[in-house]
């Protein structure tokens, strides 16, 4: 974190943003040249080295990018899948080898074979229609799924009407901010982006850091292969999550809502846009909301490719045009945050829940769920299963419902479940009957419910071979920030290569030292994370990875 380049990034803060004007540059040719880095830096009063430390990480402003004309979803779902290496080849009759570029996750997982042309998602069976889709104006392939809900739907049932979305608002008004925080503090709302951390005490922080300009930011870069949750919210019931942004801007004091949206969905881009506009034209988003005292509006920053971006701090450094990195903490977010000020960032499901709080109170949300975990969860399932889809049940629901009753179980042999993204836990299927979705069930067997994201691991694919994905994930993902990342991911790789290609021995101890020093030593979840699911793996599935481990001591020793 530079606090000089914040500052100077802020005098023109996000009414000519840098890194949107960064990102305008890239899309003409994939990635913006030396010259335009040069004067976009003179204009900014910043070194060309800062801009081109910062165009050169995304994945869609990097200089790899340029020359790009389609883009194959390279996300674990897909990948599990199997469909990828046909979908390339494919592809490869109508486009030359380097003009087929890469994404992460598109959140198609529930079909496979994604992939992005001109700005639009497809999956499924589209590349066999290419001729016809490259003849006509682009507008996305089937983005069909189950949603269905166990019991008391929150955040699945009909959209609210526009009168009774101005009818809750009206009633916020009229009480004071304080009364929000009491009902969200009484639902004992729990963030659903992974660490399960209290919204009330974020909200509280938030609050108390004062007066003056204060942001609020949905982190809507839904990174996490696997899942598209966020992505059904921001799509089929965006007006929810937007109020969710004002209710939290109301408490807390801030005028201004941030919407980080990944580039890897261009249909949330439009539904979140003609959300905005209907909730300005019905007087919701704007100067004196409903001739109150009360100012609050939207502002969308599109992402540009970046996993390390879920993490709050690396966000805020993305907008503010820097190279995402994450910041060492204190200061938190809440007290020196977006340009250095105040700022609250949670992700899209947990802001959908605070219309519920508005409407019904937080002692009906507290109501729903378990003690610790109250409310409902929204999984994501991919193609393993036989009904791939979007399922919301109440916290402390068998996950054996969700993957037996919801999903009708597996289409084919599966043995284990990688639940709460990469950085999640690898849930072999026998443990699938002693776990219950919460956060609690979760972290008292050794893993992870994080984002809630579930994709199946197929029994013949190789378990050495899915943990050499994991690290290569985590090593094109970091940020650079700590040494144990970005060195420690590539390490963990390479070994995990050289064992499956060329019959090396992994020495346990090495690996173990590798794993501690990851968690232990990275600043943030992306390196801090990865032994989960590692550690799961071996203690799971040792008998398959013993061939490919050995006993024997460092020299070290």
């Amino acid at each position: 974190m530079s606090r000089n380049l914040t500052s100077l990034s802020s005098r023109k803060g996000l009414s000519d943003n840098l890194f949107e004007r960064l990102g305008e540059l890239s899309e003409k040719d994939g990635a913006p040249t030396r010259e335009e880095l040069r004067l976009l830096a003179e204009e900014f009063l910043m070194g060309p080295a800062s801009l081109y430390g910062t165009a050169s990480f995304y994945d869609f402003t990097r200089p790899e990018n340029k020359g790009k004309k389609v883009y194959v979803c390279n996300g674990a779902a897909c990948r599990l899948a199997g469909t990828q290496e046909g979908l390339k080849a494919g592809l490869l009759q109508h486009f030359k080898e380097e003009e087929i570029g890469e994404m992460c996750c598109l959140g198609r997982c529930y079909e496979n074979a994604s992939f992005q042309y001109q700005g639009h998602n497809y999956s499924g069976q589209a590349a066999a229609q290419l001729d016809a889709i490259k003849d006509q104006e682009p507008t996305g392939g089937n983005s069909r799924y189950a949603v269905k809900a166990l019991g008391r739907p929150l955040l699945t049932e009909a959209m609210p009407t526009m009168e009774g979305c101005r009818y809750a608002i009206a009633q916020m008004l009229k009480g004071q901010p304080e009364d929000v925080m009491a009902a969200v503090e009484l639902s004992r709302l729990r963030g659903r982006g992974g660490a399960g951390f209290p919204y009330a005490l974020k909200m509280q922080a938030c609050r108390d850091a004062g007066a003056g300009k204060k942001f609020v930011i949905c982190n809507a870069d839904e990174g996490d292969p696997g899942s598209y949750s966020d992505r059904y919210l921001l799509e089929h019931r965006p007006e929810t999550v937007l109020l969710g942004m004002l209710i939290s801007g109301y408490a807390v004091g801030a005028q201004t809502g941030i919407v980080y949206l990944r580039a890897e969905y261009p249909e949330s881009l439009v539904s979140v846009q003609q959300a905005i506009e209907r909730l300005r034209s019905a007087g919701l988003a704007g100067e004196g909301i409903m001739n109150s005292g009360f100012s609050f509006d939207f502002k969308i920053i599109r992402a540009r490719g970046a996993y390390v971006c879920g993490e709050e701090t690396a966000l805020i450094g993305s907008i503010e045009g820097q190279r995402p990195e994450v910041r060492v903490r204190p200061p938190f977010p809440a007290q020196e945050g977006l340009f250095g000020k105040p700022t609250l960032v949670n992700n899209v499901e947990t802001l959908a829940n605070l219309f519920f709080i508005l409407e019904k109170g937080g002692e009906a949300f507290a109501g729903i769920g378990t003690e610790k975990s109250t409310g409902t969860k929204l999984l994501s399932l991919d193609s393993a299963f036989r009904n791939p889809g979007v399922y919301e049940v109440p916290m402390g629901t068998p996950l054996a419902v969700v993957v037996n009753d919801l999903a009708g179980g597996f289409r084919k042999p599966v043995k284990a479940l990688h639940i709460g993204g990469p950085l999640g836990g690898l849930v072999p299927v026998f443990k699938i009957p002693e776990l219950t979705v919460d956060f609690e069930s979760f972290a008292g067997n050794g893993f992870l419910l994080g984002h809630a994201s579930v994709i199946g691991i197929p029994a013949s694919f190789p378990m050495v071979a899915y943990l050499e994905h994991l690290f290569a994930f985590t090593a094109h993902e970091s940020c650079g920030k700590c040494f144990p990342c970005r060195l420690g991911s590539k390490r963990g790789e390479e070994m995990l290569h050289k064992a499956r290609a060329e019959g090396y021995r992994i020495d346990k101890l090495l690996f173990e030292d590798l794993l501690e020093t990851l968690e232990k030593g990275s600043l943030c979840a992306l390196g801090g994370g990865i032994p989960l699911p590692v550690r799961n793996a071996l203690q799971y599935f040792g008998e398959e990875l013993e061939p490919f481990f050995t006993e024997q001591k460092t020299a070290a020793q």
